[in-house]
């Protein structure tokens, strides 16, 4: 296996996709009320070129990596990382976003690290697709699986939030 790499994942959502992109491009700072794995979110977003910072959990399945001493297969483990990234691409009438972490921890084991989240909708069916570019800074680093199961997860945490009733 090579250092580069580019990994797609794609996920089904109930809500309105111009909503999913909406919040990601635009309003990210309400991401901590929405899901629980991301907690701190600050400086700009909005605009191609802006900076946003990000405090989240990343998931492991390796939980003696994370610092866990035990960890219940049932109970998610993670650790809190930071990034940094600038927002590359925001094109709302294709519905993509593009960010390029430029600081933090994802770059201890990555040289580079590129997310593009693009929502397309088709009639009733709405699909989020995650696409990761990334180049590692050994060949022993692995894949970054857990960060698409991270993308993953704030996919379903926002879908099951905007699935609740309203009260």
């Amino acid at each position: 296996m090579g250092l580069k790499g580019k990994l797609l994942g794609q996920i089904e959502i109930s809500f309105h996709g111009d909503l999913f992109h909406e919040i990601l491009g635009a309003r990210p700072h309400h991401l901590p009320s929405m899901t629980s794995v991301i907690h701190e979110v600050g400086g700009q977003w909005g605009t191609q070129g802006c900076t946003t910072k990000y405090k989240y959990t990343q998931l492991t399945k390796d939980y003696k990596k994370a610092g866990i001493q035990t960890c219940d297969l049932i109970i998610i483990c993670g650790k809190t990382e930071t990034e940094e990234a600038v927002m590359d691409i925001i094109d709302n009438e294709k519905k993509i976003v593009k960010y390029r972490i430029v600081k933090g921890d994802v770059l201890k084991s990555y040289k580079s690290f590129i997310v593009t989240c693009e929502v397309e909708t088709n009639g009733d069916d709405k699909f989020v697709t995650w696409t990761v570019v990334y180049e590692k800074l050994k060949e022993e680093i692995p894949e970054p699986l857990t960060y698409m199961e991270y993308f993953f997860t704030v996919t379903k945490d926002l879908d099951n939030h905007h699935a609740k009733p309203n009260p």
